[in-house]
């Protein structure tokens, strides 16, 4: 918690960029297409290593949002507030991120359930590895029971405030939790299925650049760089936002995978179960390591 303090300097501090990137104006690069899963996972990569500056042994936890959490929203960790509270969440003098300070000082969260007793109504882990092959995983485009839609979205969407909107979800650090558990999911499913071979479009639909036939919007396809990492902006008639904030995504002490420009491929073989180079250094507690 310290770390994160630390990075958010009352507003002033790094991690501002972080809201600065998942906004409406990077919504395209980031949601409603393939390129979901991967581009999350490069962003709470990014957070990761960011905190890994400040303290080289950690490791960003997750909100296994399916079940109670009492924890996740104690005043000691991510904050409290009572189910339909329009207030700012409150949280331990003590706590680092007391002050927590993005576009105002503050976390504006109100849940509609009781965090200390319930969760969110959402698919459970057990449904969402059940969602199948890319079609059922990635595909989001129709209706619910895709994993961007559920449990992603009614994860956020159980609350009003910072976290329940796109364009400023990422004020709010519980946003890094609830991804974190988003990822997870797919690694379990990815281990389950065996999905980490990039030349098959059992693992990824569409394995081409947006320059190929058939391809789908720019960022979304297995040979594309995703933004803003790669720095390009809409300038020109490309279809990238208008700006690029943060640079490149941070080195890491443990692994020179994936470049400071990822593409949505060098996020898929994250263990190098198939290629020991493309391992970018995190896992998850329960998700073995594939041999």
């Amino acid at each position: 918690m310290s770390a994160l303090a630390q990075l958010n300097g009352h507003g002033t501090g790094p991690y501002k960029d972080f809201p600065n990137v998942h906004t409406e104006a990077g919504k395209p690069e980031a949601h409603g297409n393939y390129g979901f899963l991967a581009w999350h996972r490069a962003f709470l990569l990014d957070l990761e290593r960011e905190l890994q500056r400040k303290d080289a042994s950690i490791a960003l936890p997750y909100w296994k949002f399916d079940e109670v959490a009492r924890n996740v929203f104690s005043t000691a960790f991510m904050g409290f507030t009572p189910r339909g509270s329009s207030k700012m969440a409150t949280f331990d003098p003590s706590n680092p991120i007391d002050g927590w300070t993005t576009v105002r000082q503050g976390i504006l969260r109100s849940p509609d359930f009781d965090q200390m007793t319930q969760p969110p109504i959402v698919l459970s882990e057990k449904q969402t590895l059940q969602l199948g092959d890319p079609g059922g995983l990635f595909a989001n485009f129709s209706g619910s029971g895709q994993i961007e839609f559920d449990p992603h979205g009614d994860a956020h969407g159980h609350f009003r405030g910072d976290i329940g909107v796109i364009g400023t979800a990422a004020r709010d650090p519980l946003f890094f939790l609830l991804h974190c558990n988003v990822d997870r999911l797919w690694a379990k499913w990815q281990k389950v299925n065996r999905r980490f071979d990039v030349t098959s479009t059992s693992t990824y639909p569409f394995l081409g650049s947006a320059k190929s036939p058939g391809a789908t919007r720019v960022g979304h396809n297995l040979q594309d760089d995703m933004w803003p990492w790669n720095g390009v902006t809409g300038t020109g008639g490309n279809q990238r936002p208008p700006t690029a904030p943060g640079g490149p995504l941070p080195d890491s002490p443990v692994s020179t995978a994936p470049g400071p420009k990822p593409t949505v491929r060098s996020m898929i073989d994250y263990q190098g179960v198939l290629n020991p180079a493309n391992r970018l250094g995190f896992g998850y507690d329960d998700v073995e390591f594939v041999f």
